[in-house]
């Protein structure tokens, strides 16, 4: 099908590893989403969530049940490969719409039309701890080797910088192997022990979980002899290389696989007390449509795999992911793929682009990745901690649907950068009562709590450094080193500053900042 765009339509959707490319319209863009490809050499492949859903600002959209390929020119054109329907808000679009009628629509129109007919709202939430406090994770303070005295220590960390408790997560290596999901004994001795204390402090708990078992393992061994693994044409279980070398893989379309795992969770939950678990991987990247699965073989394996993944974790009220394909409107954290320690579109510049893009295709319940990143290998090298970047990336995540640390700014920043941080914490706590609301109003209504300016405002597509919290608040980060004066693009309305200031907009203000700041308006009624 091709679609030709009207003047001053942008497109947004598809992949959320698209989101500093977003809005589409202007330059020449493809992407495949039954594999989650991209332009040839495209590193972030598969590292997001994903769905069949364009949406535009003129109030249409493009949905299909099944991933489809789809190409912007640059010159005017959407071409689109696969099974779909090009929908306008008010209906679908037929020969004798006029352009009159096709423009009266907007981002948002378009939207909540999709949600309300492909992906309706579930009514429910992750666990509210999930946005009442800061999220914690051991990932980059004990890479591949968390510990029970670690883990205490560094939610006592917590507790004595004057952070709230939250939720924290045990990441890589808790378990002795990949596909044992079994507490590591050498690491922790007493779990139940340690996940009691934990819950005094106020703290929930969850594990890192992924879908690999380790080849030459028990597990592995019984997994294949029951049919519990994806297997290759002639039969083998499939062995894939992954971030941490090679593992056999679940299907996790079988019932009885996703059975076992399950019930190894949940005695995780009994046993120790455990609250939920993160869902790693589960990306389209490691699956290939000649697999042999329970569901069959063919072009929709690697999606119905991650879709399936996204289902076993919206079972659980603490959850997260970091890849998923469509299960909009579900109750799922989703995480942006780890970031390096850097300003700029890999680092810092992504999160705002990317977290809009989540809201985007159905996800209103974003994690803007770590404060500071959460690539290991951006730590590994050391290179000096810049703290200015930390202090930058927790403001910018802090009035976001969710905000989680590893690396503790207690420990790596000074007095002075750590006011910073904790100010902006203290700043979320102040207006989640807001924050919660809008979490509410997503469950119920599929809208993102995170909204791009041309959600509610037509002709504001190109705003991409700030974002709107709901319909009221405007927040307009600092993402670049060094700047005392901040850029900000006010739409219409009467716009409020914390301190009183008022802006009539529309308009633009070059605005004060320092390393405190993090600038922000509510529209006045």
């Amino acid at each position: 099908m091709r679609i030709d765009l009207e003047p001053d339509e942008w497109w947004w959707g598809g992949a959320v590893a698209d989101g500093t490319l977003m809005p589409f319209g202007a330059a020449p863009h493809r992407r495949d989403l039954a594999t989650n490809a991209g332009l040839v050499g495209d590193p972030t492949a598969g590292a997001n969530q994903s769905a069949p859903l364009l949406v535009s600002s003129h109030g249409r959209y493009v949905w299909s049940d099944e991933p489809f390929t789809f190409a912007f020119d640059g010159e005017g054109g959407l071409e689109v490969e696969g099974d779909v329907a090009l929908r306008q808000a008010q209906g679908a679009l037929g020969g004798a719409q006029g352009a009159e009628e096709r423009a009266q629509g907007t981002l948002g129109d378009a939207f909540r039309a999709a949600a309300r007919d492909h992906f309706p709202a579930s009514g429910t939430t992750p666990a509210e701890l999930m946005f009442t406090a800061p999220q914690y994770n051991t990932w980059i303070e004990m890479p591949y080797a968390p510990t029970q005295e670690g883990v205490l220590a560094y939610a006592q960390g917590v507790l004595d910088a004057g952070f709230p408790p939250g939720l924290l997560m045990i990441d890589d290596r808790w378990s002795e192997d990949y596909g044992d999901w079994r507490f590591d004994p050498t690491r922790f001795a007493d779990p139940a022990a340690m996940i009691t204390q934990l819950h005094a402090w106020g703290f929930a708990v969850m594990l890192w979980v992924v879908p690999f078992v380790s080849p030459d393992s028990e597990n592995s061994r019984t997994a294949a002899t029951r049919g519990w693994l994806v297997r290759e044409p002639d039969g083998r279980p499939a062995v894939r290389e992954w971030w941490n070398g090679f593992s056999t893989v679940l299907d996790l379309t079988n019932p009885d696989a996703v059975g076992w795992l399950r019930r190894e969770l949940d005695a995780l939950r009994t046993t120790y007390g455990v609250d939920g678990c993160k869902l790693d991987a589960g990306d389209l990247r490691d699956y290939r449509p000649t697999d042999v699965t329970y569901a069959g073989t063919g072009p929709g394996t690697p999606t119905k795999q991650s879709e399936a993944w996204a289902r076993l974790a919206a079972e659980y009220p603490y959850n997260e992911l970091r890849a998923c394909w469509k299960a909009g409107g579900q109750p799922l954290a989703q995480r942006l793929h780890d970031k390096p320690p850097t300003w700029g579109a890999d680092g810092l510049g992504s999160l705002i682009p990317e977290v809009l893009a989540q809201g985007l295709i159905g996800h209103p319940y974003g994690c803007p990745d770590m404060v500071g990143g959460g690539e290991l290998g951006g730590f590994l090298g050391g290179d000096p901690l810049d703290a200015e970047l930390f202090v930058r990336w927790a403001q910018c995540s802090v009035l976001m649907p969710m905000v989680q640390f590893s690396l503790a700014p207690w420990r790596v920043l000074d007095a002075e950068h750590l006011a910073a941080v904790t100010e902006a914490v203290a700043l979320r706590q102040r207006l989640l009562p807001e924050l919660l609301a809008l979490v509410e109003h997503a469950s119920r209504a599929g809208e993102p709590v995170l909204r791009p300016l041309a959600y509610h405002h037509p002709g504001f597509e190109q705003v991409r450094d700030e974002f709107l919290l709901g319909e009221d608040l405007l927040v307009a980060p600092v993402l670049e080193p060094g700047v005392a004066r901040q850029h900000v693009t006010f739409p219409p309305g009467r716009w409020v500053a914390d301190d009183g200031a008022v802006v009539e907009g529309s308009a633009e203000r070059d605005v004060p900042v320092d390393l405190s700041s993090l600038p922000w308006w509510r529209r006045a009624a």
